[in-house]
């Protein structure tokens, strides 16, 4: 007799579960979909909620996850095709690992889900456990809170109620709307939709509300559209840095201006030289780029801030790294205890973390800023616990590792969603692109499309009151979950006495 694994769901339930997942990840940039997307999570909702038992929703959890993060994180595939004849068979298991450990989140909250619930509120449960796992994953070993459920509406009014709860509010209202119309049919449906309805009136009259008035300064945002196989090659890079160095020469002059993470070869501290060429570039505008550095043995992925008399003024280590891709965990750990160097920061092998998130001031009516290196652009909760608030914030990125059709797309939506919490201007200049401008509300000015070299010269929008998400974060959804969690208790336990 054939073995079944315990709470395999059957071919038919799974491959639906994974359809479902698939057409959820519609729903993420550049696409968009999110019109199949929250149907697709009813679908899903509905599957868990008539599992035989929490085994079998954890497989239905599972697969989903599998086929959701599977499409909108397919850009994985793409660091491992720079050199394909080295790393290219890798590329697979990149996306199928990450894609399979994202979704244990969904599994634990499709089991948790189910045995929370009874009868008709057991989809209610199931859409507080899977808003809970979205919350937890942008955490857990150091996070990685992208293509959640709640970006669907990125680009839509509903994404104004990050300003009131955050991403994971956003996936909330998702997941609790999409409950409804299981838990009581028609009148559910009605119910779901008009919950959306109503966040998308509240996000139409704050996009409607008088902006604040630009800040009198010009920034120049320059894109080189550097090659991730081209950037490091010794004669393109000379002729990269000398197209940054055209583009921030041009007429007229800026007030600042910005270059992109990385934006040249050689390390900062070593090459005393750098400065005093970029700020004859600048004819007497500030200038932030992208670079590396070094302290002893230690490396670092930073910003620096390039005054016009050639000094170099602040510098910004980067502080929430990439695991595997810029270090590799406890590897410090490994060299100490083993001996094995390989993979140890402290040994030069990996960069090494800076002290945390700092706002850098740029002064001469440039304002407070906090830099974002990279990938911090997708962490909202390293954009709270500040001294102070920042004027605006700054994404610097080399985006060239995420190919072209959907990984710099979703990088720079959720940038757009950073800027709608914290109400504030967000500047973003990446190597390849996508740069531009965000407004204090989400919505983009001015950009530079992807794979194009140019510069672009734009005013500094002006910043909002700080919203209820960037003064509490996580808070309001802690306590509406613990809400949640208070109800479906009692119910829980009256219906099983």
């Amino acid at each position: 007799m054939k073995r079944m694994r315990p709470g395999w769901p059957g071919g038919g339930q799974a491959g639906a579960a994974l359809g479902v997942g698939l057409v959820m990840a519609t729903g993420q940039a550049p696409l968009g979909f999110w019109y199949l997307a929250w149907p697709a999570l009813v679908a899903l909702l509905a599957l868990l909620s008539r599992a035989a038992g929490p085994g079998q929703a954890a497989w239905l959890g599972l697969l989903a996850a599998l086929g959701h993060f599977g499409l909108a994180l397919s850009w994985l595939v793409e660091p491992f095709l720079i050199d394909v004849a080295r790393h290219g068979w890798m590329a697979p298991f990149a996306v199928v690992l990450m894609a399979g450990g994202l979704g244990l989140f969904w599994a634990g909250a499709s089991a948790a889900g189910w045995r929370a619930g009874q009868g008709r509120w057991r989809p209610l449960a199931l859409a507080v456990a899977l808003a809970a796992a979205e919350l937890a994953r942008g955490y857990v070993l150091t996070g990685f809170p992208w293509a959640m459920i709640g970006h669907v509406w990125i680009d839509t009014p509903v994404a104004q109620v990050a300003a009131l709860a955050g991403p994971v509010g956003l996936t909330l209202l998702s997941t609790v709307s999409a409950a409804l119309p299981l838990m009581l049919g028609a009148a559910g449906l009605a119910a779901g939709l008009a919950l959306l309805g109503a966040a998308a009136t509240f996000g139409t009259l704050r996009l409607a509300a008088p902006d604040p008035a630009d800040r009198p300064v010009t920034l120049r945002l320059v894109q080189p559209d550097a090659a991730q196989q081209d950037k490091w090659d010794p004669d393109r890079a000379r002729m990269f840095f000398g197209r940054q160095l055209d583009y921030t020469a041009a007429a007229p002059r800026p007030d600042l201006v910005i270059w992109p993470e990385t934006a040249v070869p050689w390390l900062l501290d070593q090459s005393p030289e750098l400065a005093p060429i970029i700020a004859d570039a600048a004819g007497g505008a500030t200038v932030v780029l992208g670079v590396q550095r070094s302290d002893g043995l230690r490396y670092f992925n930073s910003m620096a801030v390039i005054a016009p008399d050639g000094r170099v003024g602040a510098v910004h280590d980067k502080h929430h790294l990439v695991p595997f891709g810029e270090y590799i965990p406890f590897g410090d750990l490994a060299s100490e205890w083993f001996g094995l160097t390989a993979f140890a920061a402290r040994d030069g092998n990996a960069y090494s973390a800076g002290p945390g998130p700092a706002l850098v001031d740029l002064g001469s009516g440039l304002g407070r800023v906090l830099p974002l290196i990279c990938y911090e652009a997708v962490f909202p909760q390293d954009l709270r616990g500040l001294p102070a608030r920042p004027d605006w914030l700054l994404a610097i990125t080399n985006d060239a590792w995420f190919g072209t059709l959907t990984g710099p797309y979703q990088h720079f939506a959720q940038a757009r969603l950073r800027a709608i919490e914290q109400g504030l201007p967000l500047v973003r200049v990446a190597n390849t692109g996508i740069s531009g401008v965000i407004d204090a509300r989400g919505r983009v000015r001015a950009l530079i499309p992807l794979d194009q070299a140019a510069w672009l010269d734009v005013a500094l929008p002006g910043e909002l009151p700080q919203p209820p998400y960037a003064r509490w974060g996580e808070l309001p959804v802690l306590l509406v979950l613990a809400g949640f969690a208070a109800v479906l208790g009692p119910i829980r336990l009256r219906n099983r006495a």
